[in-house]
């Protein structure tokens, strides 16, 4: 077996976590390669000796691995998808975060977790990804997201005017702070702190979920995941913020600017003892009793 290895950051708590892992990989036989910037930034902490490293996908794709292995919380793991591409290639996360609704394997699991993957004792989740297009070519070459999307006003206090389309009807024009499309994936992610739906990761859907909307009758609305979501953006400010994932760049006047399902999906490894409604319990403290009675 072979693994790819990605991270962004070092935190000296986590050192003994790290070095462990490098040691079960070598003392159960399993290869590895690790992204190029993460290596320059821990190669020398582990005594790391020259081992192969990528920089992009088609590197990481020629180096034929079996699973990429995400080291930190969901945004590491959101970033991997600019690796991963369409190359169908499975990613696990190890939660070196906080909340960690995609790291699901726990510091203290790791071992395990590799035994899994080495046994077979695990499943693929099959999770869709947003596709962007505008008249600005925004985020090229790299236009895609597997959390949300969204819109939000940045120079003034004023709300902005966004019109939205659905495979070019229109749909409804939103007075607000801002507009979020998710994913199943996303809607455990900002859209949940706005008020939108959580959505199961086989749904099938997208959520559109406004941001502060000066309109009591407006609410977050479930599409198909079919549809093809675009805006027109008007407001008293020239410039609004626009994001995929945790990536976001500045736009002046947005004439049009879609949002679709892409051409391929991300495969997230699930362990067996791990499961959508399970993990929703454990990170929104479901059916617990914090009153201790």
């Amino acid at each position: 077996m072979k693994l790819a290895i990605y991270g962004k950051a070092y935190d000296e708590k986590d050192h003994e976590t790290i070095d462990n892992l490098f040691g079960l990989l070598t003392g159960n036989g399993i290869s590895y390669c690790i992204e190029r910037n993460y290596f320059d930034l821990i190669g020398e902490k582990f005594h790391l000796k020259s081992p192969e490293t990528f920089s992009n996908s088609e590197e990481l794709q020629k180096s034929h691995v079996n699973f990429l292995l995400s080291l930190g919380g969901d945004g590491t793991l959101l970033e991997t998808l600019a690796f991963l591409k369409e190359t169908a290639i499975p990613v696990i996360g190890v939660n070196l975060g906080r909340l960690g609704f995609l790291s699901l394997v726990p510091k203290n699991e790791i071992e395990q977790a590799l035994h899994s993957l080495i046994n077979g004792h695990f499943k693929l989740e099959k999770r869709s990804v947003l596709e962007l297009t505008s008249d600005s070519d925004i985020f090229a070459p790299f236009h895609y997201a597997l959390n949300d999307f969204t819109i939000h006003k940045r120079d003034t206090g004023s709300m902005i005017t966004i019109e939205t389309y659905l495979n070019g009807d229109f749909f409804n024009t939103y007075w607000s702070d801002g507009i979020i499309v998710s994913t199943p994936t996303g809607s455990t992610a900002y859209s949940l702190s706005c008020g939108g739906p959580i959505i199961f990761p086989d749904s099938n859907n997208f959520a559109i979920t406004p941001v502060a909307p000066h309109n009591l009758s407006i609410r977050p609305v479930i599409v198909p995941d079919s549809s093809i979501i675009s805006f027109k953006v008007k407001g008293r400010g020239a410039n609004c913020l626009v994001s995929l994932d945790s990536r976001y760049h500045i736009v002046e006047n947005i004439n049009e600017i879609a949002i679709q399902k892409a051409g391929f999906m991300v495969n997230l490894v699930k362990l067996n003892n791990q499961n959508f409604i399970n993990t929703l319990r454990e990170k929104l403290k479901w059916g617990f009793d914090s009153r201790n009675l």
